[in-house]
């Protein structure tokens, strides 16, 4: 196992960059969302299956993310709210049953960095850019672990989630916004 720190491009390397392929670890990790709810408080959730694999290049500017989501998994805490949620008027799970990240860009400076890439939901692709912070690397029961957080925030009207209801006190159930959060680790593939 190689560590890397180096300047590259103007970039300091993290101390404990290690090129290679990473797979996600599931168990220790959460995809989570919230949007507006009644114009007063958020809805949260998850995705509980998740698959992801990270390329770290010998080169940082080289590294790669790609990752599937399987959007019948949503998980909010209630039953009927996910059953809608896999209907025709969100995620359309009948036609759409995955959702996908792939990054196009990859940069880093110490601990933060940000992953630009292209984000397909119900057919429709859109740009996305996810920023976050690396938070380091452990050998732990015979496997090489890295950890990270990574937030962004899309608008569900340019994926084709247009479902929304008036509410008598003015405004609508939903916001557009839905803000996503990543707790990830994955583990180095030997």
């Amino acid at each position: 196992m190689q560590l890397h720190r180096y300047m590259t491009e103007n970039t300091l390397v993290h101390p404990q960059y290690i090129a290679g392929t990473w797979k996600l670890d599931p168990m220790h990790s959460k995809v989570e969302f919230s949007v507006k709810h009644l114009m007063i408080s958020k809805v949260r959730g998850t995705f509980d299956v998740v698959d992801a694999t990270v390329v770290t290049a010998e080169n940082p500017a080289d590294s790669s993310v790609e990752a599937t989501i399987d959007v019948a998994s949503v998980n909010t805490g209630q039953a009927d709210r996910d059953n809608h949620l896999r209907t025709n008027d969100f995620f359309k799970v009948d036609e759409f049953p995955t959702m996908t990240f792939r990054s196009t860009k990859v940069s880093n400076d110490g601990d933060d960095f940000t992953v630009e890439g292209e984000l397909t939901l119900r057919g429709v692709t859109k740009p996305v850019t996810l920023t976050g912070e690396f938070g380091g690397v452990i050998d732990a029961q015979g496997a090489t672990k890295a950890g990270l957080t990574a937030t962004t925030t899309i608008n569900r009207l340019d994926f084709g989630v247009n479902w929304n209801a008036a509410i008598e006190a003015g405004g609508m159930t939903l916001g557009d916004k839905v803000s996503i959060t990543l707790d990830l680790q994955f583990a180095l593939q030997q």
